[in-house]
């Protein structure tokens, strides 16, 4: 079930048409603003919203903020639509608990491709330009970082498992590089979300390039 918000009709409509057209994907309902979209998530539970960054009242970066707050809506996973593929207040929804983001020309594939990650909450969405955008931001020199104490509770090996989390990996290429089933890759990332009490993988991956447990390219083979 997929909730869109977006203050745009014509955009709302175009991207409903896309997702309608498959079997496995519904949208359930639309928002204009943020207060309907959190209104929304709290009555229907959807999978999966499209949230649109700039809307009147209370914007998409707030409601994200609020769902991510929302113990009862844990399993929604939120995923940022913008105009511009480098938009810093992106880098703080990423940190708040968005799933990701894309941009509005991104193609039909992609779209569908990451409606589908989203709701699952396999892998990050839009891995090589998620990744730039992090990259972007926090990597700057001038940003200033706390220890964190919550990354000393991970094993070596939870801490390698984050490295390729960084890197986009999903819960299959994890296994495949550290010779496990996919199972023990999907409990070691599990674990890894558990002691840093993020609500998905994006928020690992902030951590991971906040604490400089990896910079981008280093994953290339």
């Amino acid at each position: 079930m997929i909730l869109l918000a977006d203050h745009q009709r014509l955009v709302r409509a175009g991207i409903r048409g896309i997702l309608d057209d498959e079997d496995d994907l519904h949208v359930v309902a639309e928002a204009a603003d943020g207060h309907a979209a959190l209104a929304t998530c709290r009555e229907l539970r959807p999978d999966a919203v499209l949230m649109d960054i700039r809307m009147p009242g209370m914007d998409g970066l707030e409601a994200a903020h609020r769902i991510a707050d929302d113990e009862r809506l844990a399993a929604v996973k939120v995923v940022m639509l913008t105009t511009f593929d480098l938009d810093e207040y992106v880098y703080g929804a990423l940190r708040g608990g968005a799933a990701g983001f894309l941009v509005k020309d991104t193609e039909p594939a992609e779209l569908l491709h990451a409606v589908r990650v989203a709701a699952r909450g396999d892998a990050l969405i839009s891995p090589s330009v998620t990744r730039r955008l992090i990259a972007e931001f926090a990597l700057r020199p001038d940003r200033t970082r706390r220890p964190d104490r919550r990354l000393d509770s991970l094993t070596t090996r939870e801490r390698e498992v984050m490295r390729l989390i960084a890197a986009g990996c999903t819960h299959h290429e994890i296994a495949t590089r550290l010779v496990v089933s996919p199972l023990t890759a999907k409990t070691y990332v599990g674990r890894i979300m558990a002691k840093l009490g993020a609500r998905d993988r994006s928020q690992v991956v902030v951590m991971a390039y906040e604490y400089r447990m990896v910079t981008p390219g280093w994953l290339t083979d």
